[in-house]
């Protein structure tokens, strides 16, 4: 029996691991994606921003943020989970086996380490988010400076509410692998930053207009959604935590089905939405789909059939497409469509798991969508405000113009093929 349940352990710990290990490879689509989608003199900077937010997002994660997220029988309350420091040790062998097996989650135990790194990358996720809703204007440091209180605080405290058994998961408000709890509040996040940011220059005109402004590289887009997409596996995937028997290993499976046809039917929705309202087939629209049909599975992969799952996501392919426009009517300019992605389709996730679970309640699904939304745009807009009394958070007019490569990082990231210092490219 022994050896049973330490191979189980030890697989369910694998499998959270490369989990894990695929949820960080979406950093690198995250990268691609916006580095691709912004302006050539803006590349360098928007590289910078990506790997620079994932290390803070795993050092203040394990300095504060999994402890408030995850405080175990040390919270206050439903509502307030407390403050601790620092990560505990991991599971003692001989306490593991001392458990009763049938009393185990699904039979199955894992590390807890793997559980921190499973959980911090997705902190990382929700800060990626931001970067590139707020990219080619913001200064790189006062950006930084909020993801220390994002990542450390306001992300951990309403993940509690819902994954670290706060009032959100008594209430029965659902959210499978973070619609809600991931994509919604780093869009939120993002949402309160460009609203006092501002729009980049030159993107509307003074009766309306709207000028596009199109990004540097397309494949590296398209390289950067295949790889969050590759990535997805892992973060719905890992979501169902164990893997070490037929019924799991079955949900699992379902999971990758579900997430995958979801992102299918994100792509052809969103492409067939901008043929008929534009005339062509765009190719971002196209990438956002797949994204949305993505986000909009995330809060309940595994209830659903594969079909159904397609529909959803294809619903989220078609609402990307009217955000993005309506966003853009508003003079909310996001360049990588980041708030219509993970906000607007994360809203659309959380209402479409009544529809694919039975047992889910649309009351509560409102009651946690509102509640994230409150709570993180509050306390993210009260964090770029102080953020931009100490420091300010846009580059100046001039330096927006020369691009924020050679203001914030001096170096061009195509310096062969970049123009005239001070050109549009």
């Amino acid at each position: 029996m022994e050896a049973i349940l330490e191979t189980k352990y030890a697989l369910d710990t694998f499998y959270f691991l490369v989990s894990g290990a695929l949820v960080m490879w979406m950093a690198a689509g995250f990268a691609m994606l916006e580095a691709g989608l912004v302006r050539s003199k803006n590349t360098a900077e928007i590289l910078t921003k990506n790997i620079s937010l994932f290390a803070i997002a795993c050092i203040m994660y394990m300095l504060v943020g999994y402890n408030i997220m995850y405080p175990g029988d040390a919270a206050v309350n439903s509502w307030w989970p407390g403050i601790s420091f620092l990560l505990g040790g991991d599971n003692v062998a001989a306490d593991v086996l001392a458990q009763n097996p049938d009393e185990w989650y699904d039979g199955s135990y894992y590390s807890s380490m793997s559980d921190f790194f499973f959980q911090v990358v997705f902190v990382a996720t929700a800060m990626s988010i931001v970067s590139g809703a707020v990219a080619e204007r913001m200064k790189l440091w006062s950006f930084l400076l909020f993801a220390v209180v994002m990542t450390g605080f306001i992300y951990p405290m309403q993940g509690y509410w819902k994954w670290g058994g706060g009032f959100l998961d008594g209430l029965g408000f659902s959210d499978f692998a973070g619609s809600g709890v991931v994509h919604l509040c780093g869009a939120t996040a993002a949402l309160a930053g460009v609203l006092l940011l501002g729009a980049r220059k030159g993107k509307y005109g003074p009766n309306g207009e709207i000028h596009p402004i199109p990004g540097a590289n397309m494949p590296l887009a398209t390289l950067g959604t295949f790889i969050l997409w590759l990535g997805w596996f892992g973060f719905n995937g890992g979501s169902e935590l164990v893997l070490s028997n037929i019924d799991e290993a079955n949900a699992v499976a379902l999971v990758f089905v579900n997430t995958n046809m979801a992102a299918a039917g994100g792509v052809v929705a969103a492409m067939l939405t901008a043929r008929l309202m534009f005339g062509k087939t765009d190719l971002t629209m196209a990438l956002n789909g797949a994204l949305a049909g993505l986000v909009a599975i995330t809060a309940e992969p595994l209830a659903g059939t594969p079909l159904l799952s397609t529909g959803i996501g294809a619903i989220g392919g078609v609402l990307v497409v009217f955000s993005i426009l309506m966003l853009d009517k508003l003079k909310i300019d996001d360049p990588v469509g980041a708030i219509s992605v993970h906000g607007v389709v994360g809203m659309w996730g959380l209402i479409a798991v009544a529809i694919s679970n039975p047992e889910a309640s649309l009351k509560a699904q409102l009651i946690g969508l509102v509640t994230i939304f409150v709570w993180t745009f509050v306390a993210s807009f009260i964090t770029w405000l102080v953020v931009k009394a100490i420091m300010g958070i846009r580059v100046t007019e001039e330096e927006e113009f020369e691009g924020v490569d050679l203001v914030e990082i001096g170096l061009e990231a195509y310096p062969e093929f970049t123009g005239t210092k001070g050109s549009g490219l």
